[in-house]
């Protein structure tokens, strides 16, 4: 298993419990971004900077990612694609996405869009807040205790 993580909206509260995790299983990790990020210094973390432009990081993953892999992302697109592939998917604020549950996140993710489209203003997301670190941190333990080994 290796793990993907979409680096263009990573919380900078998750990276150090990322970080951990990786280095504590020497999880060969890549970091697919538009633009530098860093997690931290790791012979584990693997950093790739693709063109600028929509979903071109995405798409890299997708082209990448294989059955068994595991993708942090909180780009609902992505996470069902990667579903798509046999992967694994969890978001920045621990929900695990699945075949059970991916299609009603993409659905509600449309429905937005569209609501959007048509002039309406709507709430963005919450602020990440450290209880969404700490769920993230649970969702992530649980997944690598279960699959990775």
């Amino acid at each position: 298993m290796r793990l993907f993580v979409d680096g263009d909206a990573f919380p900078n509260l998750l990276k150090p419990i990322l970080l951990r995790a990786i280095e504590r299983l020497r999880i060969n990790t890549l970091v697919i971004s538009n633009k530098k990020i860093s997690l931290g210094k790791s012979i584990h973390v693997n950093y790739t900077i693709v063109a600028q432009g929509a979903d071109v990081a995405d798409a890299a993953i997708v082209h990448l990612v294989q059955e068994g892999d595991l993708v942090i992302t909180a780009d609902i697109p992505l996470a069902d694609a990667v579903i798509s592939k046999n992967a694994h998917a969890i978001d920045h604020r621990g929900e695990r996405y699945s075949v059970d549950n991916i299609k009603q996140y993409l659905a509600m993710r449309n429905l937005m869009e569209s609501i959007r489209e048509c002039g309406e203003i709507t709430k963005g997301p919450k602020p990440f807040s450290p209880k969404d670190a700490h769920a993230f941190a649970n969702q992530l333990n649980t997944f690598l205790a279960k699959h990775y080994r």
